[in-house]
Formats: structure tokens, sequence, C-alpha cells
């Protein structure tokens, strides 16, 4: 069985309309020069290496792949190298894109969903999609399913809360 399912980066897409929207206003103000059309040409690349989330299960070669866009930025796990897997929801600063948090490394193009992999070596990855129980299927019988509660996945979705020292102004 091959499971395949692409998410749409319409949040990265609404950001590039509103940002061509700026350089459309400057060809119409100062008319059309080497560098408007070097910015032009730099969120049409962004537009097609972030177009969408490409998530793959293929049972048969016993892999796990993502990739953002065509496939240029792509990352494969084998099957054997996976612990655990689970639902999990992404807060405001899990952020859109590539990047690493205190949650491990993030991949997401829109939207809150994703599932968490959890390697033998303590490496997390969450993938953002919004079909996890098509992902969470694809993969049973596969890897170990966690189940979330609702109480993680509301405690992961909550901002971290800062402790601060007492200060000399406060009145406590």
């Amino acid at each position: 069985m091959m499971y395949q399912h692409t998410q749409f980066a319409w949040a990265i897409w609404a950001i590039l309309a509103w940002i061509a929207t700026f350089l459309v206003m400057a060809i119409v103000l100062s008319g059309s020069n080497a560098a408007i059309l070097l910015f032009a040409g730099i969120l049409l690349l962004v537009a097609v290496l972030f177009y969408g989330l490409t998530i793959k299960v293929d049972t048969q070669s016993k892999q796990f792949t993502w990739w953002l866009g065509p496939g240029l930025i792509k990352k494969t796990l084998s099957f054997d190298e996976i612990t655990a897997v689970r639902a999990v929801k992404n807060s405001l600063r899990h952020g859109i894109g590539m990047k690493i948090t205190n949650d491990g490394w993030v991949y997401s193009v829109s939207g809150f969903s994703a599932v968490e992999i959890t390697l033998q070596d303590g490496m997390k990855y969450r993938v953002g999609t919004n079909d996890q129980a098509g992902v969470l299927k694809a993969l049973t019988g596969e890897v170990m399913i966690e189940e979330a509660s609702s109480a993680e996945v509301e405690k992961s979705t909550l901002e971290p809360t800062k402790k601060r020292k007492k200060g000399a102004f406060d009145l406590d």
C-alpha cells in the first residue's frame, strides 16, 4: 500500500501575494529595473520551492518521505528508524517553513495539524498535514502509533510561559 498527499501552502501564497502587490506598485510608480526584476524572480522562486508539502508512506520500501514543493528539500526515513508517530497540534511559534525548534525539526506550509515522528536516537520531526488521520492510517501496523490525549494536544498548542524574577518594584 502506498499513501501520498500534498497540502498546498495557502498561507505562503497569501504572504507572497501581499508582497507582490507592493512589487506591482513599484513597477507602476518607478518602472521596471534590474532590482525589481530580481526581487520578482526571488518571489517566483520561493513560490515554486514552497508551493506545498507532500507526505508519502511507502509500505513496500518501508519508508516515510516528505518534501517541500518539487522535491529539492526532501527527507526520507526508514520505518526501522521510527519508534513512534502521533498526531499533534502545532502552535504559532512553530510557524511555517522548515526550522528547528524545542520540539525538533518542523516542516509546515499551513495550518496547525501535524504528525510527530520520534526516531530511535530521540530526534523528533513535526510534519504538517491537513490529513492526520490518513497519514496515521497508512502507518498503522508499520510503526507504533501513539494516542495523544486531549490534554497533551491542548498543552502543545499553548505558548511556553517564561518565569521572571521578582523585581524591586513588584508589590507582592
